[in-house]
């Protein structure tokens, strides 16, 4: 969901179904997402690049005291939040949902105590920007947490040559189009850059192997949905063949079945405070 207006592809589209998507993927990955991440205190929490709201409910959910203002450049996603979060009445009055640019916020200075980023930076041309925005509509002593993928770490065994050449292909686009598909690895230089203090960083890990043969087995077929939902892109920019496409879905669904499949991947969470 791109956060900012610019020239940037949002590789996976705005469809029905990857709103869907978005909002399972929320669901897959709380535990290790929000594992650490604490809000105490905070009142009002400006959320970027909010999408669909799934990461909102989850916020307002875990920490009551919340207020959610919540900042996404796209009208469908913020239509279908409006949707997914006006199905939860208990959620009514502690959120706001505003179409804005990341990097041109319609806000006054210090207008909140806590900021929350996640998979948003890896599809900005210029994070710098929209972090130098975020602080300046940050009080000081204000904790921000930001979480951002880092794609070179994904394995996937059996090895499934469709899928490395799909994957490749995917992240060149991202690249290609003013995205970074390895910005988590970068987040402390760009926390520092920008002026924040107390720069901290975690790696989380989605390592699945026969420990957990069940969630193993969950997140290759979610997995599948999330390279499946930028296919069309690639195939009409040429990046990627429908033969391609069709030997990934068929390698990961092998996968999926192999008694002895291991699945990983590493992102990146950051967590600064503004002085």
């Amino acid at each position: 969901m791109p956060a900012n207006a610019s020239d940037t592809v949002y590789l996976h589209g705005y469809s029905p179904t990857e709103q869907a998507r978005l909002q399972r993927q929320a669901r897959i990955a709380e535990s290790t997402i929000f594992r650490n991440i604490d809000y105490t205190g905070a009142r009002r929490l400006l959320e970027v690049g909010s999408g669909v709201g799934a990461q909102t409910e989850i916020l307002l959910r875990r920490f009551p005291d919340l207020h959610a203002t919540c900042v996404d450049l796209s009208e469908d996603q913020l239509a279908a939040a409006r949707a997914n979060l006006g199905q939860m009445p208990w959620l009514e009055g502690r959120y706001a949902l505003h179409r804005a640019d990341a990097t041109d916020l319609p806000f006054e200075a210090r207008s909140f105590d806590s900021a929350f980023l996640c998979w948003v930076l890896e599809h900005v041309p210029s994070p710098a920007r929209v972090l130098s925005e975020v602080r300046r509509v940050l009080a000081p002593g204000s904790p921000v947490y930001i979480t951002e993928v880092m794609n070179s770490s994904f394995l996937l065994d059996p090895y499934s040559p469709n899928v490395w050449r799909y994957w490749m292909a995917f992240n060149d686009f991202q690249y290609e189009h003013g995205g970074d598909p390895f910005v988590g690895a970068k987040l402390g230089n760009l926390l520092l850059a920008g002026g924040y203090r107390d720069v901290a960083t975690e790696i989380k890990t989605f390592h699945f192997d026969n420990r957990e043969p069940a969630r193993r087995k969950v997140m290759i077929a979610f997995w599948e949905d999330l390279l499946l939902s930028a296919a069309d892109k690639l195939i009409e920019a040429g990046a990627v063949t429908p033969d391609v496409v069709d030997g990934m879905r068929e390698e990961m669904r092998r996968v999926q079945s192999d008694p002895d499949a291991v699945f990983f991947y590493c992102f990146v969470q950051a967590r600064a405070v503004v002085y």
